[in-house]
């Protein structure tokens, strides 16, 4: 079950990433309107949403294949 969920939460993790690059890229050419200064209620998701989202799930990723390392490792 732990390496099911440390593949499935690294893919979302991977996916994260991405989407948080193409929408910072979108901000730097000026396409997606982001500014840090802007309040919740102008922009209610930015690019750091998908970028704290990603390290959420890579270290969900990493804690899940260690507990899978070490059931391996005890039997």
């Amino acid at each position: 079950m732990e390496k099911q969920l440390a593949t499935a939460a690294y893919w979302v993790g991977i996916l994260s990433t991405v989407i948080a690059l193409i929408t910072r890229g979108l901000a730097l050419v000026g396409i997606f309107a982001f500014s840090p200064n802007n309040s919740w209620k102008q922009n209610p998701v930015s690019y750091r949403t998908f970028l704290e989202g990603a390290v959420l799930f890579f270290m969900m990723a990493i804690a899940s294949g260690v507990i899978a390392w070490g059931k391996e490792r005890k039997a």
